[in-house]
Parts: structure tokens; C-alpha cells; sequence
């Protein structure tokens, strides 16, 4: 059985491929008819990425995907294997805006409240 890492590491290369390729093609704002501003798509990571601490401790950074993985079994394993996959998704996403400096409470909502829209 194909781990859901293999699969998704197959996945995230053709993304990271298109992604690049996108980021190099002029791009147009779905309403306003004006060119949109260059993708970054995650590439570059930002500095110290890859040293960051993520959690579950079974997560890694694999230098070959340039990215975070967190093996399937280890999910599978897991107590409450729901959790430690949020705990992944949640730790790598604070540690790419953290440390690439991203405008957090700009771009974030609250969890569990889809389709809410923030009063600044």
C-alpha cells in the first residue's frame, strides 16, 4: 500500500513544478483585469526553515522535497491521528510565517470558523 507521503510527495513535486512555472507567467486579477503580483508559491523557503521545530516529533525535513514530511505510519499510529496531522499542518505553516515574516493577522482566521469574515 502507497504511503499517503509518497503520494502526496509525487503530488507536491508536479505542484512545486507548476508552481514555479506559474510564478514566471503574467497573471491576471480574476475581476479587475490588472496584472496580479508574482506568486510566491513557498519558493524560497524563508531562512532557518528547514532547522525549524515542528511537531509530531516523527516529522522531518526532507533537503530532497525542500519541504516538511511526516511519514503516514506515524500518523496512522497516533493516538489521535487527526490531531497529529493538525499539529503538522499547524507547526510547518507557523514556522514558514513566522519566520518569512508574514502578516499573520492579516491573512489568518480564526480555526473552525470558515466563511466568517473578520472586523478589522
Amino acid at each position: 500500500m502507497r504511503s499517503v507521503v509518497q503520494a502526496a510527495a509525487n503530488e507536491t513535486s508536479g505542484w512545486r513544478a507548476w508552481l514555479k512555472a506559474a510564478a514566471r507567467m503574467p497573471m491576471v486579477t480574476r475581476f479587475s483585469g490588472r496584472s496580479a503580483p508574482r506568486h510566491p508559491g513557498g519558493v524560497p523557503a524563508p531562512e532557518g526553515f528547514a532547522e525549524a521545530r515542528v511537531r509530531p516529533a516523527a516529522a522531518s525535513f526532507s533537503k530532497e522535497l525542500g519541504e516538511f514530511i511526516l511519514p503516514y505510519d506515524a500518523v496512522r499510529a497516533a493516538a489521535d491521528p487527526r490531531a497529529a496531522l493538525m499539529d503538522f499542518l499547524q507547526s510547518t505553516y507557523d514556522a514558514a510565517a513566522d519566520l518569512g515574516k508574514w502578516d499573520r493577522r492579516a491573512l489568518e482566521c480564526t480555526i473552525g470558523e470558515p466563511r466568517v469574515v473578520r472586523q478589522f
